[in-house]
């Protein structure tokens, strides 16, 4: 296996196009094959308005791309014998404990019936009938009124849990997929669980073993100005999938170092807040990618990250009648632990290999890990949706095509 020179150009020519046309203020991608690092190419900007380049050591917000290292905490409990993950979540978390679900077509939020607890792998799997502030619905906007997104700087992860627990469910658990807050209850059951805060936790089982020294909730000291800065093409919130407008400024600035809520975060949002470097996540990469095992330190055995690579839905995404907002193609897509998997690339209609396994985050962001070809391959940006362009498909048949026998 390899990659074909001719066809590195032409990644490098679509990295490229995508700054000189203003749709990325910069980005970097990592490629390792086998273990060894493939390829590697960053450029345009991590910040415009200093003028400071998009670089191998630029700081990102990650957003949904913590889902998998939450899930990976979750399964390393799991592996302990300390809990199975069809227990309800109300074994930890007891404002969980009388739940009620939203009523099928209802139109307001008192529309309920009672509904079964949640389970934790419910949680894990977007089935458990939470949802996000920016999906449509009766309980997102609901979830929107009390700014429940998990944001950097809104306390304890506790306090925002309790709240969340006193809203309806928008449907039965296990009867529809819809993405979901889920992961961030599954760090505060870590926390409950380990009786450690989760950036304890993630820092001591996670981070040490695998030398990713600067990825955290907050902006590592010392960073200086390496932290990118988070741009969108929207008018408004970079956040109101809802409400989404497309402005003139393409590159209109959100977030910027000096400014930052991720510079001395107080909530530690499981589902999408850490930060980290495109060197940090790949070492996570290539930990699943071998099965549990990177840097000398082994943090899960090899039935479980191939238990978490394995669809755990019926059938494909598209089939759970979703109606929310997504990071990756529906069809022809099922989802593990902590990330999506690919069960019939024709049917994502982008080049892929069954069994693919990876997630997205807001910003743009992308990993994947792909078992036929034995690449990791981490893509990092900053830019608000992650649905404004196509580049995660893009890219996946940029791979493919450099791929030689």
């Amino acid at each position: 296996m390899g990659f074909d020179p001719t066809a590195q150009t032409d990644i490098h020519n679509w990295m490229h196009r995508y700054v000189e046309q203003r749709k990325y203020a910069g980005s970097a991608l990592l490629i390792h094959q086998n273990g060894q690092e493939a390829f590697f190419h960053a450029c345009g900007r991590r910040c415009i308005e200093t003028d400071l380049a998009f670089q191998r050591d630029s700081l990102v917000r990650i957003y949904s791309m913590t889902k998998p290292v939450t899930s990976v905490a979750l399964m390393m409990l799991v592996e302990q014998g300390l809990f199975h993950l069809d227990a309800p979540v109300s074994d930890f978390l007891p404002e969980f404990a009388t739940m009620q679900a939203l009523v099928p077509g209802a139109t307001q939020l008192n529309q309920t019936e009672d509904a079964p607890t949640p389970s934790l792998h419910q949680l894990l799997t977007h089935t458990s009938g939470l949802s996000y502030p920016f999906n449509p619905g009766l309980l997102p906007m609901a979830m929107d009124e009390l700014d429940l997104i998990f944001s950097p700087k809104q306390g304890p992860l506790a306090d925002r849990v309790k709240v969340l627990a006193g809203l309806p469910l928008a449907f039965q658990p296990g009867s529809r997929w819809e993405y979901s807050v889920g992961i961030d209850v599954i760090g505060r059951v870590i926390e409950v669980v380990s009786g450690k805060p989760l950036d304890v936790f993630l820092t001591e089982h996670i981070f040490r073993p695998l030398g990713m020294s600067e990825t955290a909730f907050s902006v590592p000291e010392g960073a200086g100005d390496r932290f990118a800065s988070l741009y969108t093409p929207l008018e408004g919130d970079a956040m109101a999938l809802n409400a989404a407008k497309s402005g003139g400024e393409t590159l209109r600035l959100v977030d910027r170092a000096g400014e930052s809520p991720f510079e001395a975060a107080t909530t530690f949002s499981g589902g999408g807040g850490l930060i980290s470097t495109i060197d940090d996540y790949s070492k996570f990469a290539e930990m699943l990618r071998n099965k549990g095992t990177a840097n000398g330190a082994r943090l899960l055995g090899p039935k479980t990250v191939e238990f978490m690579f394995r669809n755990h839905l019926p059938d494909d995404i598209a089939s759970m009648g979703p109606q929310s907002f997504a990071e990756q193609p529906m069809e022809g897509t099922g989802f593990g632990i902590g990330g999506a998997v690919v069960l019939n690339p024709a049917r994502t209609r982008a080049p892929s290999s069954v069994g693919d396994y990876g997630w997205g985050g807001m910003a743009s962001t992308y990993f994947w890990i792909d078992p036929v070809n034995a690449l990791s391959t981490v893509f990092f940006t900053q830019l608000s949706p992650s649905s404004s362009y196509p580049s995660r498909a893009e890219l996946k048949a940029l791979v493919h095509a450099a791929l030689v026998e």
